[in-house]
């Protein structure tokens, strides 16, 4: 599990290529979603694109994120980071509160990858 929902916004439906598990983080293009359920390979569930989520970050010195910054999906290390990876990691959102080298979850307000991509819900 990648992420922890807390409020759930705008949801999806999302065809899973492969076994997707609730609260795993799932990329579609430029849009970063959460899995609100299991969906199963091939099968139609929905993913949120909006809300406030619990995201998995790195956890080590210097992994610190202050509140207020842009966070990146890195879906090589499955964790947010404040790291757009020369533009491989998608945008996600904006953290809402600072998380400290040694928290495990960075809050998470999604929704502005729908206004900054442009794409169709």
């Amino acid at each position: 599990m990648g992420a922890q929902i807390i409020r759930l916004g705008l949801r999806i439906n999302y065809t899973a290529p492969s076994d997707v598990d609730y609260g795993d983080v799932v990329v579609q293009g430029d849009l970063v979603g959460i899995a609100t359920r299991d969906i199963k390979s091939g099968e139609v569930g929905r993913i949120a694109l909006a809300g406030l989520f619990g995201v998995v970050k790195a956890t080590g010195v210097g992994t610190a994120i202050a509140a207020g910054t842009k966070l990146y999906w890195d879906a090589t290390n499955k964790v947010a980071t404040d790291d757009d990876g020369s533009g491989a990691n998608k945008f996600m959102g904006v953290s809402t509160r600072a998380a400290q080298d040694g928290d495990r979850f960075v809050r998470v307000l999604m929704g502005g990858s729908i206004v900054s991509t442009g794409a169709p819900v």
